[in-house]
């Protein structure tokens, strides 16, 4: 089957207009989008059971968090090694299989939610599903660069931008078909109307003497369910949270409109440039590194130009998810206690919308600037202006905590969202940075390698973001704590503030519940509590920097003496052996 989707069978014929590999390339990206609205999926893991609140037997957030981060780290490591294989069988091949690992990830994770496995879901959605979402992801890249070598940062911004969209789409279309899905469990009554047994932690009620399992879901639980129901008594296993179906869905959905985009893919014919374009190879290499040359994707390995530019993406993409990961809560933290009428739980939902809006656009926008002001000056100016950018995100907050002001929140909102233009332009620029390096012949190959470092970032992102935090929470507890008086202390929490780290650790102390007791006039530290982060991200972009500073065009040793590939030159000697036999 893969043999006849070969690239050799999809070589456009004369006259083919090349923009209509846009449109497949974007509708591939915006399937496999989609995981940037994975979270959407984690409050109906943890309650697969329960349903309206989680069960004894349903699995804890702390299990089902790292499935995003599994299907990234799967991405960056099948882009690596698929990227090879893509240009030995070209896009349409590789876009049939990533729509068959994709799709195919959704369903074997619809099992994995109907049989309760949750390895099941690991290995659909975060394996086999990553897999898919490292070839999808470079498959229309390389396809576009080549079609479009005229407009390297917008033919690579169109695709990305499509992946950055996925959310946008996705999340509304996940939410509806949860809700489509859905169905309430049993319910019994109120909890002050049953007699409730509790043994080894689980809820029981007798009902024709057996005991029949239960949840107890509060008003609060209620309101965030997808049918309006009263509070009370569920049984258990009674109802439906919808996921198993949504995920058979969509696996169908992305497969069909993957395989359709897929074979809409063509391949230019060797030596093939666009009508009129007769680029300058002197003017262009001074001005912007763009080579006329091409390194062999395992030469590059030998280059340092890779390794600069895998710190390049590594640490950009770490720094942006510094922020996208406590976005919601940072605004929240940081102008909920002085704003409260103004940023609320629908300003912060708008806020996160936002996010993905300012991610895609970026994608775009700073992918075609570099068209015209060079790859490495579009880098230094993510890497310089967003340094500046993560530093004063700490002023603002202590501005904001000092002068509570609309000002502030604006300039706040300003801040981040320019900075999440710049996190979705890092993805989108770095393929034509990628050619404009180590040329065309073996960019969709090289590209894949360089995503290893989204992996890494991946998961590096969250660690260091999770550690960084949780730090700042300890300190600033610890500090409020030496302002009480302890005997006041040993009031609210019913132990000596010497047992201070013990009550951290089972959440019995919080710096909300000691702000209750503090003196009068101390500062609430929650808007600082991202300072630490905010510093260490300021200097990963610095070290980008450097990195970025430091490129040179690759060494001519490191080119290959033929600027075609293997298969072409076969295709040109077939055609002149035939043409000899005429």
């Amino acid at each position: 089957m893969l043999a006849h989707l070969h690239k050799r069978h999809i070589v456009a014929k004369p006259g083919f207009n090349r923009w209509w590999i846009a449109p497949a390339s974007v509708f591939i990206h915006l399937c496999i989008g989609s995981v940037y609205a994975w979270s959407m999926f984690n409050p109906s893991l943890i309650k697969q059971l329960g349903v309206v609140a989680s069960a004894a037997d349903d699995w804890h957030f702390s299990s089902v968090i790292w499935i995003f981060s599994t299907a990234i780290v799967f991405l960056g490591l099948a882009a690596a090694i698929g990227g090879k294989w893509l240009e030995q069988v070209g896009p349409r091949a590789t876009g049939f299989l990533a729509a068959c690992l994709w799709g195919g990830g959704f369903l074997i994770s619809s099992l994995g939610l109907y049989l309760h496995e949750l390895w099941l879901i690991y290995l659909g959605y975060g394996v086999i599903g990553g897999c898919g979402l490292g070839l999808a992801y470079v498959t229309p890249v390389s396809t576009l660069i080549r079609w479009f070598p005229d407009r390297r940062g917008m033919a690579t911004g169109i695709a990305i931008m499509g992946f950055g969209g996925g959310a946008i789409i996705g999340a509304p279309l996940k939410g509806y078909l949860l809700a489509l899905f859905y169905e309430a469990p049993t319910y019994l009554g109120k909890a002050t109307d049953l007699a409730l047994i509790t043994e080894n932690g689980r809820r029981f009620v007798e009902m024709a003497g057996d005991k029949v399992e239960v949840v107890v879901a509060t008003a609060k639980d209620m309101a965030t369910m997808p049918l309006l129901g009263p509070e009370g008594v569920y049984v258990v296993g009674s109802g439906s949270t919808g996921a198993a179906s949504v995920f058979l869905t969509l696996g169908i959905v992305y497969f069909v409109v993957m395989v359709i985009a897929a074979f809409s893919f063509r391949v230019p014919p060797a030596d093939w440039k666009p009508a009129g374009w007769n680029p300058d190879p002197n003017k262009k290499a001074a001005k912007s590194l763009i080579t006329q040359n091409h390194v062999h994707i395992d030469q590059a390995l030998k280059t340092p130009q890779l390794y600069q530019l895998w710190i390049m993406l590594c640490f950009n993409v770490t720094a942006g998810i510094g922020v996208i990961g406590v976005a919601k809560t940072m605004i929240t933290d940081i102008f909920g206690p002085s704003l409260p009428s103004i940023v609320d739980a629908g300003f912060a939902a708008t806020y996160v919308l936002m996010i993905s809006v300012f991610n895609m656009a970026g994608r775009f926008f700073w992918s075609s600037m570099s068209d015209y002001i060079g790859r490495q000056t579009t880098y230094t100016i993510f890497f310089m202006l967003g340094a500046l950018l993560y530093l004063s995100i700490p002023f603002i907050a202590m501005q904001a905590s000092i002068n509570p002001a609309v000002v502030w929140l604006i300039l706040f909102y300003g801040v981040t969202m320019l900075i999440f233009t710049m996190y979705g332009g890092g993805f989108a620029t770095i393929p034509a940075y990628l050619a404009d390096i180590f040329g065309t012949l073996h960019v969709g190959g090289i590209h894949g390698r360089l995503l290893t470092a989204w992996s890494v970032a991946g998961i590096l992102g969250p660690v260091l973001l999770t550690h960084l935090r949780e730090q700042s929470i300890y300190k600033a507890i610890h500090n409020l704590a030496n302002t009480v008086d302890p005997n006041v202390f040993l009031s609210r929490f019913g132990a000596p503030i010497t047992e201070l780290d013990t009550l951290i650790q089972t959440s019995t102390v919080s710096i909300a519940s000691l702000m209750e007791i503090v003196p009068a006039g101390t500062m609430d530290p929650t808007p600082s509590l991202y300072n630490t982060t905010m510093y260490v991200m300021a200097s990963l972009l610095i070290v980008a920097l450097i990195s970025n500073r430091m490129m040179r065009p690759v060494h001519t040793h490191h080119h290959v003496q033929n600027s075609h590939s293997h298969w072409w030159q076969k295709q040109k000697e077939n055609k002149a052996g035939s043409t000899t036999a005429e």
